[in-house]
C-alpha cells in the first residue's frame, strides 16, 4: 500500500512538471510565444557630455521661440512642445550629476529650476495658456529660466 501512494505521487509529480514545463502534447506554438516576465529589458542610457546636453537643452529652448512657442492658448495644445524642453533638461540633470566640473554646489540653482520643470510635469499634461496656476508656464518659463542660468554660467 505504501509503494502504490509513493507511484501516485511520482505520476502527479510528473504530469504537474511536465506541464508547467510546456511539455506534453503542444503543437509548438507554446515554443514560438516568448516567456512573460515583469521585468523590461534594461537599456543602457547614452552618455551625453556636459557641454552637448548644455548646447542641446538650449538649442531645444530656441526651437520652442523659433517655433513660436505654445501657439494656442487650449489646454492640451503645448504638451508635446512641454515634454520635449522636459526630455532635455532631464539629459542635462543627468550630465551634471555625472560632472565634477564646478562640484555640485555650483549645479544646485539649476537643479532646483529642473525640479520646477518636473513638477509641472508631472501633472501629466497640459491645462493650458489661462488656467489657475497652469503647470505650461512652469514648465517653458522656468526652461527660459534655465537657459539663461546655463548663459550665465558658461562651463564648456
Amino acid at each position: 500500500m505504501g509503494r502504490h501512494r509513493v507511484g501516485k505521487a511520482a505520476v502527479v509529480l510528473a504530469v504537474t512538471v511536465a506541464g508547467v514545463s510546456g511539455c506534453g502534447g503542444s503543437d509548438g506554438e507554446d515554443e514560438a510565444k516568448p516567456a512573460a516576465t515583469s521585468v523590461a529589458p534594461v537599456t543602457k542610457a547614452k552618455r551625453v557630455p556636459l557641454g552637448t546636453a548644455t548646447k542641446r537643452f538650449r538649442a531645444a529652448v530656441d526651437k520652442f521661440d523659433r517655433d513660436g512657442g505654445c501657439v494656442y492658448q487650449e489646454p492640451g495644445m503645448c504638451w508635446d512642445q512641454m515634454k520635449a524642453l522636459m526630455e532635455s533638461a532631464r539629459t542635462l540633470r543627468t550630465a551634471m550629476s555625472r560632472t565634477e566640473v564646478r562640484g555640485q554646489e555650483f549645479w544646485s540653482g539649476a537643479y532646483v529650476l529642473i525640479d520646477k520643470m518636473e513638477k509641472g510635469i508631472a501633472v501629466g499634461k497640459d491645462q493650458g495658456a489661462t488656467a489657475d496656476g497652469t503647470n505650461r508656464d512652469v514648465v517653458v518659463d522656468t526652461a527660459h529660466d534655465l537657459s539663461w542660468w546655463l548663459e550665465d554660467h558658461p562651463v564648456y
